[in-house]
């Protein structure tokens, strides 16, 4: 998830696309900061054949959240995890963020244990398939923030691979150094680096060490020639779609709420990138999705 607002309520939500003939699944979403039920975001969604999503917690109480819808609706998989912006301010006793709680309270690295004994506690039920999105953001933190940040990331690695679950990485403008945290912790068998944010040095780099690349909206940007170049060539059964609503709303609606629903745009983005049938590729997607995350 992006460091910054959400697409602003007045601005009106774009029109259903056309279907995709072969269905496919959100890799990334959070239902809990988009408006109307989670009903109608799954219902709307599997209008346009985009049939599976995984939610994303930031924080304990959205973790919490993510994991009680899975556990409601077969069509939704959770991910649990503090969010990178989200350990320093922890640690510093912080309520501003994803944390949402309206009122200071104490930190401290055993409240940052205490919080990632939570996850680790949801990261154990079965519908929770993901552990993430976690890993480094030096956009949002400065140096005062990377300790805590690599502590959080250093225990949501080891709490991924106790379990056995996906690990979802949160990087920007820190690939070196979450590349390097992989390497020194040794990454879970299945890795996702949502919203991919690297070029395509880095996407071979990832691809040597097999883990997953999940492209979002922003790939439609005309600012984005590397996310499409990484694109390009990241193998194609390590590659994924996913919307990171309401956030990044793929061209050209950039600026108005994103939702599952909107998957399809970026789908046909990406197959014209890889220069393959939209099907094929939504081929791809929904068997390598269901294969990061083991549902």
């Amino acid at each position: 998830m992006p460091s910054s607002s959400s697409p602003s309520e007045k601005h009106p939500a774009p029109p259903l696309p056309e279907p995709l003939r072969v269905a496919v699944a959100d890799s990334h979403t959070h239902l809990d900061m988009q408006s109307g039920t989670v009903e109608e975001a799954l219902a709307k969604a599997a209008s346009v054949g985009v049939t599976t999503v995984v939610q994303v917690g930031c924080d304990v109480r959205g973790s919490r959240w993510a994991a009680e819808t899975a556990g409601l609706y077969d069509a939704v998989h959770a991910a649990v995890a503090l969010h990178p912006n989200e350990a320093p301010r922890i640690v510093h006793g912080d309520p501003d963020g994803w944390s949402r709680q309206g009122a200071r309270e104490p930190g401290g690295t055993a409240a940052l244990d205490t919080a990632l004994a939570e996850i680790a506690r949801l990261a154990a039920l079965p519908q929770v398939k993901g552990v993430g999105e976690t890993g480094l953001d030096y956009f949002r933190t400065g140096p005062e923030g990377k300790e805590a940040q690599e502590t959080s990331f250093r225990a949501h690695i080891e709490i991924a691979k106790r379990h056995g679950k996906a690990l979802v990485i949160h990087d920007r403008d820190a690939h070196t150094d979450v590349l390097r945290i992989l390497k020194e912790e040794g990454a879970p068998e299945r890795t996702v680096f949502h919203c991919y944010s690297g070029d395509a040095d880095m996407a071979q780099v990832c691809a040597r060490a097999g883990y997953f690349m999940s492209f979002a909206g922003n790939v439609t940007f005309k600012n984005a020639r590397h996310l499409r170049d990484a694109l390009a060539v990241a193998p194609l059964e390590l590659v994924l779609v996913e919307t990171d609503a309401p956030f990044l709303t793929p061209a050209p609606y950039r600026g108005r709420p994103n939702a599952p629903y909107l998957i399809p745009v970026t789908v046909r983005a990406m197959a014209d990138v890889r220069g393959i049938d939209e099907d094929a590729l939504a081929t791809a997607l929904a068997a390598n999705t269901a294969r990061a995350f083991d549902y």
